[in-house]
């Protein structure tokens, strides 16, 4: 009887073969043995998704009108959907659909979600398996630690509960499609039409989101500044002085209606005496912040660290493969009683990685993070059993520390004592108006004692109730304020809450139940997608459209359901009500067929009437040209997506520019100043096709404008390049070695060492030895400051610093450059 684990990647089924008493790796899989296990257990794996939905051109009713895209080719609605292995991945596909088909026992141990379901089931269906004859059986786990894992394969739960999860994916998937490939070409061809020749990509989701972002930067550029003034007052007591607001609040729209409010309520001395009439004292209490959904995390990580939200996954990922955080992809933020106990037994652990000082006082479980009744599939991501000791830690990278930690601080927050403070509320009586003050004390730090704590800046004197003061009132300008653009952190949120937007209460309720748009797993992508096709960029943490979205933006704009999120909202309820098998696939697509045929019948008139689109599509032509084309000298060399191509292109000329080059990417500045000099400055970061080693070199173009690099030729003093900035080289300078793009106003190369180090002169062999990152041989001669002889070797520390390595010892002794 053998048994095949069908596992999402390499790297998963490798944790798992790594819980079992013995794993002999094989080309494509795992042998795999242990008491837990039915004899002849083997583990293979995708590559992610091995199979995906074959592209328009595989369908022979799309082939019959023509290879390029047409209006003709709408609607392009398959009589049944085709699968294709990915091109990358068939060997694998081959070595899964053999083992698969030799097995009596299927375990599937994909990812625990709709997508993990999804990838399994198209695998096994695209392989066509005979499932009839074989056990299926279903791995459903929150983590990737050892114990978790075999706790797993003791409790494996029948698939066919789960394979409600595949029917919902696949019909998304299907509708995606539809309306990705239909609408993509619809719009892509009107506006080639106007000049415009991209394909501009539609999509369910990726067209709302990018929209809010549209939306939001209109809101900010049709902003009109709006001056208002407030009156507020400095107030003396005894030697004490304080700021107070008018109660209740006011805003006055010019200066003269506030003047005649002071007037009227006797409030026109420079200095006016007033009565406090009340201080109020009360005990306010902050607990500690909800426990971490995917969406929350790249929020706040955004938020705190600049990270964007796919980097915010990848870390969660990589930290969860590691065993370290549960599973990343989840959309709760509870835990149950179950995770609560481990946690609890491990709190100290877990607070001595941050503060071995921590005092964890609130041990029993508290509605607000344990409730077993609002976990469904996944609870929210917390650190494991597995507490990360120091060797990890030097091996995770910058932004996977920082989310390692802010995980767990979040985590034992819980455990810690409530914030407590106390607030006073100080009314002020002057004339015939009243003013407030507020000051903050801290009672209990409490959990905040993780966060840090920021100082409250209007801490009150002691005031008594009837204590004469004087009032000195004061006209404040303001100013109305635009409204913040988005950052990756706040549009993440933005589409988990998209529904509070909406007027329709029933597609309100559909979108706050289902998480708003996207997925946690898909709003990274979403995003990433968004700047890669162009359509935004990020600046500073601010996301903006370009000018290629802005035109996609209005050319939707006249379909709300494509723009709004109202859209996906009653799509997801359909979706919904497929896994809850109350709705069917084939009744979905229908629908979403009806959807697209109404946009191809009236979408075309709205584009070729709108004069305003021609105008943007000559200015987005424009923003992506780099320059004339250097060949044809006709044409602009525009961007082509993938490449830089001349517009001539359909007149002959086939001049092209790529993205990337010999490993590396070509920034866009870059290719202009190729252009236009027809060679760029030195470059670095080239990478050697079978060395794998970086180097530098000079762009160019040939006479016959093909890309050429040209290496750069050294003096003859020269001895390598510099391993500091990659740029310059490192010459011969009489005492010392140095960079040649040394320059006195700081704006250059400082690296340099000198020719002598303790009493030993370095040859130029030695010196490239070192440059090159290599040790030089044991050298002998060396004096110490106490006048003893010693031999080293000498290499380059990761400060590009000198360093001795010695041949008995560890330490390093360190030689810090001139």
């Amino acid at each position: 009887m053998t048994t095949v684990i069908l596992a999402e990647k390499p790297k998963q089924a490798g944790s798992y073969a790594k819980a079992f008493s013995s794993s002999e790796r094989r080309q494509g899989y795992f042998i795999v043995s242990d008491p837990i296990l039915p004899e002849d257990t083997v583990i293979t794996y995708g590559f992610g998704h091995l199979v995906e939905l074959a592209m328009p051109a595989y369908y022979p009713e799309y082939k019959e009108k023509g290879s390029k895209i047409s209006l003709a080719h709408l609607p392009i609605y398959p009589d049944k959907f085709h699968y294709e292995v990915r091109e990358d991945s068939s060997d694998q596909f081959y070595i899964v659909k053999g083992l698969l088909e030799k097995a009596d026992t299927i375990v599937i141990a994909t990812d625990c979600d709709r997508e993990g379901e999804n990838i399994a089931w198209s695998i096994m269906k695209k392989a066509k398996i005979d499932l009839k004859s074989k056990v299926l059986k279903r791995l459903w786990i929150n983590s990737l630690e050892k114990s978790v894992i075999r706790q797993g394969f003791q409790d494996l739960k029948d698939d066919h509960d789960y394979y409600k999860y595949y029917l919902e994916a696949e019909a998304r998937k299907k509708s995606d499609w539809l309306v990705g490939m239909n609408l993509t070409e619809l719009y892509s061809v009107l506006l080639r039409q106007k000049g415009l020749d991209k394909i501009l990509s539609v999509g369910r989701v990726q067209t709302p989101t990018l929209y809010m972002i549209y939306q939001r930067d209109q809101m900010i550029k049709n902003f009109k500044v709006s001056t208002y003034y407030e009156l507020e007052a400095e107030i003396l007591a005894d030697d004490k002085k304080f700021d107070a607001k008018l109660m209740p609040s006011q805003q006055f729209k010019d200066k003269s209606s506030l003047i005649t409010f002071k007037r009227d309520n006797r409030l026109e001395n420079e200095r006016e005496a007033g009565i406090i009439r009340s201080v109020q004292k009360e005990e306010k209490s902050i607990a500690s912040p909800r426990l971490f959904s995917l969406s929350s995390l790249q929020s706040e990580a955004n938020k705190r660290f600049k990270a964007s939200a796919s980097d915010t996954l990848a870390a969660v990922q990589n930290l969860y493969e590691a065993g370290l955080l549960s599973y990343p992809r989840t959309s709760c933020n509870y835990i149950t009683e179950e995770e609560f106990s481990y946690l609890k037994e491990n709190v100290k652990k877990y607070g001595d990685l941050i503060d071995n000082t921590l005092k964890f006082t609130r041990l029993e479980s508290n509605k607000r993070y344990v409730d077993g009744s609002r976990v469904q599939e996944h609870y929210a991501i917390i650190p494991t059993n597995q507490v990360a000791n120091q060797k990890q830690f030097t091996e995770f990278s910058d932004l996977e520390k920082k989310i390692y930690w802010l995980v767990v601080a979040t985590t034992i927050s819980m455990f810690l004592p409530t914030y407590k403070y106390s607030e006073t509320t100080v009314t002020t009586d002057v004339g015939n108006a009243s003013f407030t003050s507020k000051g903050k004390t801290l009672v209990d730090i409490g959990w905040k004692k993780l966060f840090g704590l920021k100082q409250n800046k209007n801490d009150l004197p002691e005031l008594k109730e009837g204590q004469q003061v004087s009032v000195i009132p004061k006209i404040v300008e303001k100013q109305t304020t635009p409204p913040k653009p988005f950052t990756e952190g706040t549009l993440i949120t933005a589409m988990k809450t998209a529904g509070r937007e909406l007027n329709d209460k029933k597609a309100q309720a559909i979108l706050k139940d289902v998480k708003g748009i996207g997925t946690e797993a898909t709003r990274a992508n979403i995003i990433d997608g968004l700047k890669e096709k162009d359509y935004v960029i990020s600046q500073k943490n601010a996301l903006h459209v370009t000018e290629l979205g802005e035109l996609l933006c209005r050319s939707v704009e006249s379909s709300q359901l494509l723009t709004s999120v109202e859209m996906t909202a009653k799509w997801e309820e359909k979706l919904k009500e497929i896994s809850q098998k109350t709705y069917s696939q084939e009744e979905f697509l229908i629908q979403i067929r009806k959807f697209i045929s109404n946009l191809i019948t009236q979408v075309p008139t709205y584009i070729e009437s709108n004069t305003k689109l021609d105008e943007m599509v000559q200015a987005v032509l424009a923003q992506r040209s780099l320059d004339t084309c250097p060949k044809c000298h006709q044409g602009q060399v525009l961007d082509k997506g993938k490449f830089y191509g001349c517009s001539e292109y359909s007149n002959g000329c086939n001049f092209l520019l790529p993205k990337k080059y010999a490993g590396r990417k070509l920034a866009k500045n870059e290719l202009v100043e190729l252009l236009q000099n027809k060679q760029t400055k030195l470059l670095t970061g080239f990478v050697g096709k079978e060395s794998g080693k970086e180097y530098s070199a000079y762009l160019k173009l040939n006479d016959d404008c093909d890309l050429e690099l040209e290496f750069p030729k050294r003096e003859s003093n020269s001895i390598g390049l510099c391993p500091k900035c990659r740029q310059g080289q490192i010459m011969d300078r009489g005492k010392f070695y140095g960079c040649d793009r040394y320059s006195k106003d700081g704006e250059g190369c400082d690296f340099s060492f000198s020719k002598i180090i303790a009493g030993h002169e370095i040859t130029s062999e030695e010196a490239k030895q070192i440059i090159e990152g290599e040790k030089t041989a044991l050298l002998q001669g060396f004096v110490s400051k106490k006048g003893k002889t010693f031999s080293a070797r000498l290499k380059l520390d990761d400060e590009h610093n000198i360093a001795f390595e010695f041949e008995k010892k560890k330490s390093k002794k360190k030689w810090r450059n001139k």
